[in-house]
């Protein structure tokens, strides 16, 4: 239906005598027979000229040639929603200079795709489909590049990256999605100018490097990272553990950093972004603190300490509030399943009501396959929650603050310590009635 929706905006484009072409991902996609996820239409048509043809259109990057199409109401009701299949309708132009590193100071409409391509970013992302005909247009050799597994810059990749330079990450981000190579020159010139992605702001580099986690390829990406330089440039704490040793009877696959790749290699697909960031993060706190002690090689409070950085990293990405939580939960949590079996059943039931255990516990099995293989705990958490009912976790209080106040507590700081006790005794099956709980009460804490 998306195609169909930006197949009848190039007819429209036509029977107002301008040229239309799908372009970029998309045309690569079909090529590689993979349904694109969106479609973009470039055309000879002004913006003017096309919100005259889509009078419903949102002018988003009009100054850069760029006005999205939304679908007819009609399609709308029918299953096309307004806002995710919108299709960008970008006009043929060539960009003149880039001062911030991202935007053109100044555009140039043209009538010709191939001066259109000549600014875009790789040869595979480069190429045009008259969805009409099917014929492709390809000035630049991307179908060569696409048969052989190459990332190449269109032109001279120094120009590319220095009009935009998130496109380094980029260039990583298409090398592990479709296990291609990096072509020689592009890629000594992403080892040039990694520095430079500094300059790029933290929300790009933090949703370039989200995709990279989540697209099914994270241990390649962050292979990639690391040889062509930009991982020291974005995330210097994961660099550094490289080398870092560990106990072999507990982690006989190596160091952090290889323990780290093979939970990234292990991540599911698709991924929920904050079990990514978990599992990238959940040993960060290891480098700094490395010792060998008399008996083993020891990380002493490697889960605070990585909390922290987590925590500083999430920060300097601009992570939401909401995502910052989670991922700091996952870090500091990851290592309380090794005493699953000596918790007590409320405390174990506390631990499985953590919002998204799911995460929680998913991390683990990568955790204990990335290393030892010792699935005990999780196999017992399994257990426990399968044969736990959902009300026995999270039961109904048997009293409340205002049954304390009735038997004559006055409210305060002590009312959060009476009811964690008497859930204690609830959750491990000691209390089961208000009138229990209340004798619980008075004998514990007298008035």
């Amino acid at each position: 239906m998306l195609r169909d929706f930006a197949q009848s905006i190039v007819r429209q484009l036509r029977e107002h005598d301008h040229q239309a072409y799908f372009a970029g991902g998309c045309v690569r996609d079909l090529l590689l027979e993979r349904e694109p996820a969106d479609y973009d239409v470039a055309t000879s048509a002004t913006p003017d000229e096309v919100m005259q043809i889509f009078p419903e259109t949102y002018a988003v990057g009009a100054q850069f040639g760029v006005v999205l199409v939304p679908p007819p109401k009609k399609d709308s009701a029918a299953g096309l929603s307004t806002e995710s299949s919108a299709i960008e309708v970008a006009t043929f132009r060539s960009d003149i200079g880039y001062s911030d590193g991202r935007h053109p100071d100044q555009v140039r409409f043209s009538k010709t795709p191939q001066e259109d391509v000549a600014r875009r970013d790789f040869t595979i992302n480069g190429m045009m489909l008259d969805p009409i005909t099917q014929e492709v247009l390809d000035f630049v050799g991307g179908r060569q590049d696409l048969k052989s597994g190459i990332i190449r810059a269109i032109g001279d990749p120094e120009v590319r990256f220095s009009e935009d330079k998130l496109r380094m990450l980029r260039a990583i981000r298409f090398a592990a999605r479709f296990a291609y190579a990096i072509d020689r020159e592009t890629l000594a010139a992403i080892g040039r100018h990694a520095p430079e992605i500094a300059h790029v702001s933290r929300e790009r580099v933090r949703d370039e490097l989200t995709r990279m986690l989540t697209e099914g390829q994270a241990r390649q990406a962050f292979l990639l990272l690391d040889g062509s330089g930009l991982l020291q440039q974005v995330l210097p704490e994961i660099e550094a553990m490289k080398g870092v040793e560990q106990p072999p009877e507990f982690h006989p696959e190596g160091d952090v950093f290889v323990h780290t790749l093979l939970l990234l290699e292990k991540l599911p697909h698709p991924c929920p972004p904050t079990l990514a960031w978990g599992a990238l993060l959940h040993d960060v706190g290891k480098p700094p603190t490395f010792r060998v002690a008399p008996d083993r090689i020891r990380f002493d409070d490697h889960v605070n300490v990585g909390g922290k950085m987590a925590e500083q990293i999430c920060r300097r990405l601009h992570f939401s509030n909401h995502d910052t939580e989670q991922i700091l939960a996952l870090v500091h949590n990851h290592m309380r399943f090794g005493d699953v079996p000596r918790m007590k059943e409320s405390t174990f039931k506390r631990f499985v009501r953590m919002p998204k255990f799911e995460e929680h516990l998913e991390l683990h099995r990568l955790d204990c396959e990335s290393s030892f293989r010792n699935l005990a705990s999780y196999n017992l958490v399994r257990q426990k929650l399968a044969a736990t009912p959902a009300e026995a976790m999270r039961p109904k209080p048997l009293i409340t603050g205002e049954e304390l106040i009735s038997a004559g507590y006055a409210p305060g700081p002590r009312f959060k310590e009476i009811l964690s006790a008497v859930e204690d005794g609830q959750l491990e099956g000691r209390l089961q009635s208000q009138e229990s709980a209340l004798e619980f009460v008075r004998q514990q804490f007298p008035l």
